[in-house]
């Protein structure tokens, strides 16, 4: 358990960093598949269709894209103490 709590600050700041690199290929594809599918803007698609603000959507999407960045930091994780 002890491994385990110390290595959550580490995959935590792994888990940004993918979210970070990943943020603007990722959106910018669901953005472009978005607007040719169904129409979607892009101002609509960032602001979760004006729900929240532009920044907040940002914020909103980077906190998204970090979830599936956490599993992936948490499988990648070497869990083995350090001796």
């Amino acid at each position: 358990m002890r491994v385990v709590l110390s290595s959550l600050p580490q995959m935590i700041v792994m888990a940004a960093i993918v979210a970070s690199a990943l943020y603007v290929p990722v959106a910018g594809l669901l953005a472009l598949l978005a607007f040719v599918l169904f129409g979607v803007s892009l101002r609509e698609f960032v602001t979760f269709g004006g729900a929240l603000g532009a920044l907040d959507g940002l914020v909103a999407w980077w906190v998204l894209m970090l979830l599936p960045a956490l599993v992936y930091a948490a499988s990648m994780m070497p869990w083995a103490p350090r001796e």
